[in-house]
């Protein structure tokens, strides 16, 4: 990957150049083509759509553009299937509100103690109205979910199984296809969280068969918006939450409509995913130019997380939260870890002063740390690196740690 143009891509590191963002799995940077695709919306296009008049056909126009581009980027089948919205969290709550509607009290939902709150507390709150909500815990030893004890916990009356596709603190990639399989044969659905996933390796509803799978677009090079996917025959035959006229995917779902220019902006950065795998500008958008692109970044954040776990394996106060290993077809490059005789937040404050952005704490996975024992820590700290990042940085990194442990 060719990370000097990479980097040259995004604005902040020629307008912040001493800062380093490793803070990427709670937000990363905003590329700039995102950027001039905002002002590009706003300078030209600032109307309502539906009109028709000229400058109200050329807004619709872009618009249907962006949402073409976000429907190959996840390889939904139809535009209808994608639904943007402010956050995970609120398309999380808007599906549950709906999805609920076709169900009975007694019915069930599973859901995970690994899981960021965005995919447990509205299918939590759903035990108001009678449901069942049934735990997926983690094996604390293999920091893995175990399908034997999913297996264990599904009956005729599940309903939905929620997990996550990667986990924001262990960083481990989920088999989403396999377990998808296994809960359609026992007639369930699913609902993946995508978020810690999305910025690291191509996203494929289809090839997956998930029935729902959302993400965060901020997270993912973008401005401060989300995805949610869902399969066309079930949001066909689902309650809405828009006004009581308004019965298509996925208007019914986007009460108030989608933002217009955030939408257009996540567009752009599917162009910039583009250029990258092809290394060429205004690229077609398509699924191998889009696939390169994610090859070089899961190769390139490998060496970043190759790089820092050599570092951390060698000190024994260190104990990572998860597979210490760099593998790309398991992991990605969010890292967690605790010492043993110095707090999480004292590790993270310490190396603030070396204008290095990490963090610390549960990251709203909060069930999890709890589980794992790790509050009286402070939680973990957790390195959440992003393909933009280069060797320079992680030395940086392993510098500041190196004065901060020793």
């Amino acid at each position: 990957m060719n990370i000097n143009w990479v980097r040259a891509q995004f604005p902040v590191f020629q307008t912040n150049s001493k800062m380093v963002f490793m803070d990427n799995a709670g937000g990363s940077q905003t590329v700039g083509y995102a950027i001039n695709a905002l002002t590009e919306y706003l300078t030209h296009y600032d109307v309502q759509l539906g009109a028709s008049y000229a400058t109200s056909l050329q807004a619709s126009n872009k618009l249907q553009q962006a949402t073409k581009a976000i429907k190959t980027f996840i390889n939904a089948k139809y535009t209808e299937e994608v639904i943007v919205g402010p956050s995970s969290t609120a398309l999380v709550r808007i599906l549950s509100l709906c999805l609920s509607q076709n169900w009975q009290a007694g019915d069930e939902v599973i859901i995970t103690d690994v899981d960021h709150e965005a995919n447990r507390a509205a299918w939590l709150n759903l035990q108001q109205q009678g449901l069942i909500v049934k735990t997926w815990q983690v094996n604390p030893e293999t920091f893995e979910l175990e399908t034997d004890d999913l297996l264990a916990l599904m009956t005729t009356k599940t309903k939905l199984v929620c997990f996550t596709h990667v986990s924001n603190i262990f960083g481990s990639i989920n088999p989403v296809a396999e377990w998808t399989q296994l809960i359609h044969q026992n007639g369930a659905m699913v609902c993946v969280d995508g978020v810690a996933y999305a910025p690291h390796r191509l996203i494929d509803v289809q090839a997956w068969g998930v029935d729902f799978y959302f993400f965060s677009t901020y997270k993912t090079f973008g401005p401060h918006q989300a995805v949610l996917y869902g399969k066309y025959d079930l949001l066909n035959h689902m309650p809405g939450i828009n006004h009581d006229f308004i019965q298509t995917s996925p208007y019914k779902f986007q009460p108030g409509n989608v933002n217009y220019e955030l939408c257009y902006a996540m567009g752009a950065v599917v162009q910039y995913l583009c250029d990258l795998g092809t290394d060429n500008a205004n690229a077609q958008i398509n699924r191998n130019n889009l696939n390169s692109a994610y090859q070089q970044i899961a190769e390139h954040e490998a060496q970043l997380l190759d790089q820092l776990l050599a570092y951390m394996i060698e000190i024994p106060e260190i104990k990572v939260i998860g597979l210490p290993q760099s593998n790309t077809k398991y992991r990605v490059a969010t890292l967690s870890f605790v010492h043993q005789s110095i707090s999480s937040k004292t590790i993270v404050e310490q190396v603030d002063q070396h204008n290095i952005g990490i963090r610390f704490g549960d990251f709203y996975a909060v069930k999890l740390i709890d589980h794992l024992g790790l509050m009286e820590k402070q939680g973990v700290v957790r390195v959440s690196l992003a393909h933009y990042n280069s060797q320079k940085e992680v030395q940086l990194l392993i510098n500041a740690l190196s004065q901060v442990l020793s």
